[in-house]
């Protein structure tokens, strides 16, 4: 379980994070990761686990899986991040090795393209963060 001041809850929370973050993407998942100007409050994350990866017991088995693997590297996020993790249907068939790898190197990308101001995606920019 990730803990509570850590967990994104809000749908327009979401939203933002995965239209204006940067994304990192790999074979089992999808990882929008932002900042947010509202001081360090530490990391919050979300998780995305749609139909198309399994029935209802297939999704609460990955989503469990992944919010014990975002628990584990909380300590290594930013503290002004924002990060939605998306699992594609590959995710269901997946080793916890595999789902790990996919992750760090999810966060991995994301952080780099947000450091360098690109999303990743179609070719839209980051907006600009000012301190």
């Amino acid at each position: 379980m990730l803990p509570a001041p850590h967990r994104m809850r809000r749908s327009a929370d979401f939203e933002q994070t995965v239209r204006r973050g940067a994304r990192g993407g790999r074979t089992t998942l999808v990882v929008h990761l932002t900042t947010t100007d509202l001081g360090p409050q530490g990391p919050v994350v979300g998780l995305v686990v749609s139909r198309a990866v399994g029935n209802a017991v297939v999704r609460n088995r990955v989503k469990r899986r992944l919010r014990a693997l975002v628990r584990d590297r909380l300590g290594d996020l930013p503290a002004d991040a924002r990060v939605v993790v998306r699992a594609l249907a590959p995710a269901a068939a997946a080793s916890s090795a595999d789902l790990a790898s996919d992750l760090d190197g999810g966060l991995r990308t994301a952080r780099r393209r947000a450091a360098e101001g690109t999303t990743g995606g179609r070719g839209r920019r980051a907006p600009a963060v000012t301190s």
